[in-house]
């Protein structure tokens, strides 16, 4: 997903308390910089406050980062010669968003909690597939007289 010109994030949404992978294809990487850094920092104030180096790949440099429970998720870059990609002083801002808990299922089906119960009905449901298919089979045979019974040599 591309949330702004050259920045990319391999999710659709940031999420609190996930991680991010990050691609960087800005300035730095258009004038060949060998080395990039993503300084970044959660809320308002900058709280949490790290910098990592970015690993340079022909996509672009990339970094993972750990989201924390914020609001806001706050970077910029710097390269190896100090110079720094700030979007004009202004910082690259993305609000977090809460962990959809919407397809979580709170009430499990008691008949999960019980395997035997499982195994019983799989059980009964093979001996009825069994006995259907030996109906379709030799059901015919018998009617047409096709069907003849080994006898023993005694």
């Amino acid at each position: 997903m591309e949330l702004t010109k050259n920045i990319f994030f391999n999710t659709d949404k940031l999420v609190k308390n996930s991680k991010v992978k990050i691609s960087y294809t800005g300035l730095f990487f258009e004038n060949g910089s060998e080395e990039v850094y993503i300084h970044y920092g959660f809320g308002l104030f900058w709280d949490n406050l790290a910098e990592a180096k970015m690993e340079k790949t022909e996509l672009g440099f990339q970094a993972e980062i750990d989201l924390i429970d914020s609001d806001s998720f706050n970077f910029c870059f710097r390269n190896e010669k100090n110079e720094w990609d700030n979007n004009n002083y202004e910082n690259y801002i993305f609000p977090l968003e809460s962990q959809n808990t919407d397809l979580v299922v709170s009430n499990i089906d008691s008949s999960l909690d019980r395997p035997n119960r499982l195994r019983k009905g799989y059980l009964w449901s093979k001996k009825i597939r069994l006995a259907i298919y030996k109906i379709l089979v030799y059901v015919p045979k018998l009617i047409s007289g096709n069907y003849k019974k080994k006898l023993s040599n005694d």
